[in-house]
Formats: C-alpha cells, sequence, structure tokens
C-alpha cells in the first residue's frame, strides 16, 4: 500500500467492503493506520459502522459529524498533510458515483502533493446494475474524475454477489475488468475473491477479502 489510498466506485460495488478489509490487512501488519469516511451521501454501509472493531484494531476513523444518525446531512473536516504525516497508510473512503466524489475535490489540491505515493482507485463491479457493461463503468470513472479533479490510478475488480460469491463469478468478470482496463490505460491492480475461496486461484492480482459489509438478508 502507498502513503494514501483513494476508494471510489459505484453505489453497491463495495468499495467500503475493500476500503475495510485494505485498512485491517494494513493493521495486522503492524502499520499505523487511519480510515476517512468521506461517504456524506449515502446513510448505508459507511466505514463509521466498524468503529468499534477498528478501535480494537487500532484504527483511526474520520467519520461525518452525523454519521449512523438522521439529523442531517452529514459535513466532515479532516487534514490529510497531518494525517499522512502521523500514520503509515491513509484510507479514503469516497461516496458513491460523481455525487460523493464531489467532496473529495475540496483536498484534491492538497492530496496532488504526495504524487507517486497517492494510488486512487476505482472498484468496479460487473453484478450491479449502471456498471454492468464496461461502456457504463468507464463513463463513471470519467464522471468521478471530473467531480473529483483528480485521476484515477488503478482498477479494482470486485464483481460479486455478496456472500453468494464464487470463484467462477469472479473469473467470468476478468473481461469485463480486462476491457476497462484497455479503454482508461489504467492497470488492474487487485481483483477481489472471497476470503474462503481465495486459496483456489493462482492470480497474481488476487485479492482475498472478508465480507465485512453484508445486505440484511445476509446478516445472521
Amino acid at each position: 500500500m502507498k502513503k494514501i489510498t483513494i476508494i471510489t466506485g459505484h453505489y453497491g460495488s463495495g468499495k467500503t467492503n475493500f476500503a475495510v478489509n485494505l485498512a485491517v490487512n494494513a493493521a495486522n501488519e503492524g502499520k499505523s493506520v487511519a480510515i476517512t469516511d468521506l461517504d456524506i451521501v449515502n446513510p448505508y454501509f459507511r466505514t463509521a459502522d466498524f468503529r468499534k472493531m477498528f478501535a480494537e484494531k487500532g484504527i483511526k476513523l474520520i467519520a461525518p459529524d452525523f454519521a449512523n444518525s438522521n439529523l442531517d446531512i452529514p459535513s466532515i473536516q479532516f487534514d490529510v498533510e497531518q494525517l499522512a504525516a502521523s500514520e503509515d497508510c491513509l484510507i479514503i473512503d469516497v461516496g458513491g458515483d460523481d455525487a460523493g466524489a464531489v467532496a473529495l475535490g475540496r483536498y484534491a489540491e492538497a492530496l496532488a502533493q504526495y504524487g507517486d505515493d497517492l494510488d486512487m482507485l476505482c472498484v468496479v463491479n460487473q453484478r450491479r446494475t449502471l456498471t454492468a457493461t464496461s461502456d457504463e463503468a468507464t463513463a463513471l470513472i470519467y464522471e468521478i474524475e471530473a467531480a473529483a479533479r483528480m485521476k484515477h490510478t488503478a482498477i479494482v475488480n470486485n464483481t460479486n454477489l455478496g456472500c453468494e460469491t464464487t470463484v467462477d463469478i469472479v473469473d467470468q468478470s476478468r473481461p469485463f475488468a480486462e476491457d476497462i482496463s484497455r479503454r482508461t490505460g489504467l492497470p488492474v491492480k487487485y481483483t477481489v475473491y472471497p476470503e474462503n475461496c481465495a486459496e483456489l486461484t493462482d492470480a497474481p492480482d488476487a485479492f482475498p477479502a472478508r465480507v465485512y459489509v453484508k445486505l440484511p438478508w445476509e446478516i445472521e
């Protein structure tokens, strides 16, 4: 991981679950980690939902003022330079689509100074509406970049069906992700596989992920 990792994507792409996995992995490696919940649009599946787990693992959480409430539209303020200086890794979980990326845009100038020490990853999921084709996913990438005034550095193929995801479902999505890569010029940095079956693939870009964010009908 680089000093700063920004996670963008469509609503329901699984970007928050991916961000949580990144943070937990880094903490398990002994790194100091801060994760910023920049999702001020969607009231569901925020990284703030994992406050207790983050605290147990020593992960610093910066969340919107009204996260997990219905009081008002939440807002957030954080010091990029201070966090980057004090932590080994800073992960920024951005709200879905270009609407959520507007909040990221206010930090574009401060983030630009990190250059090669920053990754901006767009999470794509072929099994979600509005990004089911490479045309749709490519258009979304450009819309997010315009709103954020920043450029992506890579793609994360997170094609999944929640807890029902299999290796075959992920493998079948590889041509989809590769086509997006060709269209945008962005490499596919990770292909996410369920943690319990990641050993069934020998793909060099495989990223085993635990399902932290669950849909209501998946919660026991």
